[in-house]
């Protein structure tokens, strides 16, 4: 029987499956000994003869640490050789004839150790006796913080100084030299100069810190100073700066270490200045993740310090904590009860008091559940745990209750799993009383199938894994009897978690999450390492989507009447949802039953006679693409000539009436390899659906011929399919609304041509030659210029994205192509790049970077590729839909003459645009550049030269023009082209004015001649005869018919000549004023020509006058 008809056979898999997969065996890695110690032997005593050659150093190094990291996952087994290997290496430390290169280099060794067992053990090791403090510490004053090819000597260095640290003597008795420094302040100045390194460094030196500063001795002396400082570094310090960040980070490490290690009577004082300095700092606000996290960690340290220690003596015990105890329970009769304290203990429990500052602690630890980040949470969850354990009874359950508010409905998917962790760890502790399970358990049921739509995508796998280690800890907490009531529950959620989630982490944290009812059988099952294998897993034992459409698969020979009758009604409204994924997920469900039950008939499927459910063009179209991929147009007993027609028939009718983004899956070149129809015909019919009047009709043809076969495409590339999508892709009156079909036909150009290959000197109509070569980037390069606009906004930049897809697949496909082509797709990928839609401006950036540093193959021609790479480097990281990371690189494209036009034309509809973000981003880096541009005459001009050329040629586009003049307005305003106004009516000036004056003329656009009314006002700052030229442009628009073009043109004039006070005689300058401000500019034009006149006889302007219409 197959795995298609048979679930249960899991060990079997059908050859003819087509997610045909091994089962996992579940072999154990597990290691029992460390087995290389003859190895690290001889590889530690080899050190002093190979250190100086670099090739043997590497290769030990690399040996060394293949051999360590094999015992990451289980390192105690290095216990019992970790002194042999870490005394070894410090014997050439502690010899002075050891050179310094063997030193670094046996240090690097014992970081490896320090790595695999981590630094807590590891250190113990070190010798901490008094004549090591002083060689120890010289040796590291002897160390370069910034040398960092040697940072793991300075961390083992300050992992030894942090050990010698605990000698029972006063360091101020090893001071015999009176003439150097004090040691205590020597290790005090080295350790604080190690928090601000961007290394692990930082990591040692808060470990040396706390250690150092919690000593009897230097806590007296140096304790309030430490604080002292850290606190105010704290509050003056900015996260802004990498530098800032990284002493940030080393002070509030240092700060938790000290509040862990000190004595509570020591630290105790200090506790609520730190909480209030943290306070003012808000690090639950700071974007550095890592500050966060500190913040939390220190939070928590000091809520332990404001509590005593103590052990909550009202929390939920299992069993005993004594081992032989436990044992000697288990082995009797008598089952292990759980232990409930008692009435005076509670009495007692209650009078204890908590200190205020504690309410602030739980509050931030609550605010450290939301936050974004999932080590933040991790670590806000152990405190929460760790400060309710030493909580009154009450207290601590108005902790908990605070923690169940993080389930609510408006909660975010980061809340809830703040949630699960720190019910995880109240569980464990014995924190969670058994009476809040009834509040808890329907939670945790729900956070077990916990799914949120964003987009196209969905969050809340790390919400289900969380909620299965709330089930492990559950299990492992309370007695069988208290889960009892739950536990029917817990398990059916945990088993459908194990086999249905799509998430591998929470299908592995399910099955190994708890202890239920048939527990070692559905382990035996769905055990840790069946369920990691995607494809065993969903057609063994879970279904989802794709794969759980194979699954019902196996299910249908099970019960064929009940699916035929039940299952296949309930999928048949799905198949046609508004959910996408709903829909995805029946289709494949009914095509996969279709399938299992024309199997079990023994016939083959005939389309005409399928049952009505199955003629749904969906689910049709789906059930052909399985038989292609699972190969069984191979076989001529199941296929015939009728058949293929059938389905050929299908697929052109759907892609007439069709478009659901998927055709190129659907007309599978499988499918294709076994037509026995016409080649010729289907090519010709495809290309005449490119005529339809139907919009989807040619997106469809136009996909379709995107899929086709290089057989089909040969010796129709050019004059028949080419010639067709590049027909299709040009805009015509009659069909400029038809951008769906534009864009599908750019995407189809690029797939046509990589399915016929390239060959410089091949037959156009064969492959990608160069003979058509030029036509493909010559349609694309026009697709370029498609920004057409309908109710819905910028369509058209689907096109352009299409297109610029399709020019960068082409470019890769035939690197050498001419200079000239390469330069215009670099130029339209700058352009892309610097306009305002987010996503648009990702896809062109991360287009311009693909070809800037593609190697295989390497792009020829592209101009200035040095300047390029000095902006965008291999090695940067780059958000280009992050506006204030893309805007400064692009502007920076301004200065290469090759890409300023194209540059500053995309920059004009950002900087004039509507998104406040975007404008703002984009004006503050155009800014930056001219200002450093403004003493420097020839670029000044240059830039100038550019931007009439711009005006120039968008002259009455509105989708230019309107956004121009609103940049022009903004860099009149700062002053941009003052060298300009050095010279009377300078040539740039006066282009301007007259572009101006053309953009204008018969407009009726109110947006658009309030803009060019603040331009002219900007320019009344250029002296000579322009400037009357613009303050008569300005009184016609005065005397313009829309009242509000008037208003806007007094009101702004008014504030230029406020401004610009020089501009007019003295003389008239209040009458001027007065006039302006006093006039009803929306009376009728005859009176406010009447005041426009007389604003012209005191400035000796002439008057306007109406031209006469022209009959």
């Amino acid at each position: 029987t197959s795995a298609r008809s048979s679930p249960a056979t899991m060990a079997l898999p059908d050859p003819d499956d087509a997610c045909d997969a091994e089962d996992v065996a579940a072999t154990s890695c597990a290691l029992d000994r460390f087995s290389e110690t003859a190895d690290v032997r001889s590889l530690i005593a080899s050190l002093p003869e190979i250190y100086p050659d670099g090739t043997a150093t590497e290769s030990a190094m690399e040996r060394f640490v293949a051999i360590m990291d094999r015992y990451q996952e289980q390192p105690h087994l290095l216990d019992p050789h970790l002194e042999w290997m870490v005394n070894m290496l410090l014997e050439l430390n502690r010899s002075e004839k050891t050179p310094a290169p063997a030193v670094h280099l046996g240090c690097k060794f014992l970081y490896v150790i320090s790595k695999v067992r981590g630094y807590k053990v590891f250190m113990r090791l070190f010798p901490h006796e008094v004549s090591d403090v002083q060689p120890v510490l010289d040796l590291l004053c002897e160390q370069d913080p910034n040398d960092v090819t040697t940072w793991q000597t300075r961390y083992v260095l300050l992992l030894w100084l942090s050990m010698t640290c605990l000698i029972p003597f006063d360091l101020s008795r090893l001071d015999g030299d009176l003439s150097r420094e004090p040691i205590m302040d020597r290790i005090f100045t080295v350790a604080k100069s190690y928090l601000k390194v961007g290394d692990k460094c930082r990591d040692a030196a808060s470990v040396l810190v706390s250690k150092f500063v919690t000593r009897p001795d230097v806590k007296q002396k140096r304790l309030g100073d430490f604080l002292d400082w850290s606190l105010t570094t704290i509050t003056l310090t900015s996260d802004l700066t990498m530098q800032g960040t990284f002493l940030l980070d080393g002070i509030l490490q240092s700060l938790a270490q000290l509040f862990k290690r000190g004595k509570r009577d020591d630290v105790l004082q200090y506790a609520p200045t730190v909480m209030k300095c943290l306070d003012q700092r808000q690090l639950s606000e700071n974007k550095q993740a890592v500050l966060r996290k500190l913040g939390v960690k220190l939070v928590q340290r000091l809520g332990l310090t404001f509590l005593k220690p103590r052990l909550a003596k009202w929390r939920y015990q299992r069993g005993s904590r004594s081992l032989t105890l436990n044992l000697s329970q288990s082995q009797s009769s008598k089952p292990v009860e759980a232990l409930t304290p008692a009435e005076d203990t509670e009495v007692e429990d209650e009078a204890y008091d908590i200190p205020e500052e504690v309410e602030n602690v739980i509050e931030q630890l609550l605010i450290g559940l939301k936050d974004k980040e999932t080590t933040v949470r991790w670590s806000a969850a152990k405190g929460i745990g760790r400060v309710t354990g030493r909580l009154p009874k009450e207290l601590a359950d108005e902790v908990v209750g605070s923690v169940l508010d993080c389930f609510s409905f408006h909660e975010t998917v980061n809340a809830w799993h703040g949630g699960c962790l720190a019910l995880a760890e109240l569980g464990r502790r014995g924190l969670l009383l058994p009476s809040r399970l009834f509040d808890v358990v329907p939670l945790i049921v729900k956070a077990l199938t916990y799914d949120e739509k964003r987009g196209t995508c969905s969050v809340g796998s790390d919400v289900r894994d969380a909620a299965c280690y709330v089930c492990w800890a559950f299990a492992r907490a309370y007695e069988p009897n208290e889960l009892k009531p739950f536990v029917t529950r817990i398990a059916s959620a945990i088993v459908i978690t194990a086999v249905f989630d799509r998430d591998i982490n929470c299908r592995k944290a399910a099955s190994v999450s708890g202890t239920f009812p048939h527990g070692i059988d559905i382990l035996t099952a769905a055990d840790y390492f069946a369920v990691a294998n995607l494809n065993n897993c969903y057609l063994s034992i879970r279904a989802i989507r794709d794969l759980a459409a194979k699954a019902l698969h196996n299910l249908t020979a099970k019960d064929p009447d009940y699916m035929s009758a039940t299952v296949l009604p309930q999928l048949l409204p799905k198949a046609t949802a508004k959910d996408l994924h709903t829909r995805h997920g029946a289709i494949l469900a009914c095509a996969e039953i279709t399938h299992a039950l024309s199997k079990l008939s023994g016939d083959p499927v005939n389309m005409q006679q399928t049952p009505k459910l199955v003629i749904v063009s969906y689910i049709a179209l789906q059930f052909i693409s399985i038989l292609c991929l699972d190969d069984i147009c191979v076989c001529s007993d199941c296929v015939c000539v009728c058949l293929i027609a059938d389905w050929q028939w299908l697929i052109d009718d759907t892609l007439k009436s069709l478009h659901i983004g998927s055709h190129r899956y659907f007309i599978h070149p499988s499918f294709h390899s076994h037509l026995f129809v016409c080649t010729d015909f289907l090519v010709n019919q495809y290309t005449d659906m490119l005529t339809s009047t139907e919009v989807l009709t040619r997106a469809s043809a136009a996909l379709a011929l995107g899929s086709l076969p290089k057989f089909i495409i040969n010796n129709k590339l050019q004059q028949v399919i080419l010639a067709a999508l590049q027909l299709t892709c040009r805009i015509t009156p009659k069909d400029v609304t038809f951008v769906e079909a534009r864009r599908d036909a750019a995407t189809a150009i690029a797939q046509v041509c990589k399915s016929a290959g390239v060959c410089a000197r091949g037959s156009p109509d064969c492959v990608l030659c160069a003979g058509n070569v030029g036509g493909v980037y010559t349609v694309l390069l026009d697709c370029m210029d498609d920004y057409t606009t309908d109710s819905r906004g910028d369509v058209g930049a689907g096109v352009r994205a299409a297109a610029l897809s399709s020019l960068m697949e082409v470019t890769l496909l035939v690197a050498g192509t001419s200079p000239e082509l390469i330069q215009r797709t670099m130029c339209c990928a700058t352009q892309q790049a610097a306009e305002k839609i987010d996503r648009f401006r990702a896809h062109a950036g991360a287009v311009l970077l693909q070809l800037l540093h593609s190697r295989e193959p390497a792009v020829p021609h592209i101009p200035q590729k040095e300047e390029l790479l000095s902006i965008f480097p291999p090695a940067g990281y780059l958000d280009w839909k992050a506006a204030s990371q893309a805007f400064p690189h692009i502007t920076q494209l301004l200065r290469l003459q090759c890409y300023q036009y194209h540059a500053l034309l995309g920059l004009t509809v950002s900087v004039g645009g509507l998104t406040e973000s975007t404008v703002r981003h984009s004006s503050q880096s155009l800014f930056e550049y001219l200002k450093g541009i403004q003493h420097d005459e020839g670029a000044l001009v240059q830039f100038g030269d550019t931007l009439l050329r711009i005006f120039r040629d968008h002259l009455h586009n509105d989708r230019v023009s309107v956004p121009l003049l609103k940049m022009l307005d903004q860099m009149l305003a700062n002053n941009s082209f003052a060298l300009f106004a050095a010279k009377d009516n300078h040539p740039f000036c006066v282009d301007l004015l007259a572009l101006c004056k053309e953009e204008i003329k018969k407009s009726r656009d109110i947006l658009k001649l309030q803009s060019c009314i603040a331009v002219f006002c900007g320019m009344i700052q250029f002296p000579g005869d322009i400037r009357k030229t613009v303050l008569l442009q300005l009184f016609i628009l005065l005397g313009h018919s829309f009242p509000v073009i008037r208003k806007a043109a007094a009101s702004q004039l008014y504030e230029t000549l406020l401004t610009y006070d020089d501009v007019i005689d003295p003389a008239v300058l209040d009458d001027v004023m007065t006039l302006l401000s006093d006039t009803n500019w929306s009376s009728g034009l005859e009176t406010v020509r009447t005041y426009r006149n007389q604003l012209c006889d005191w400035l000796e302007l002439p008057r306007p006058k109406l031209l006469a219409k022209v009959q």
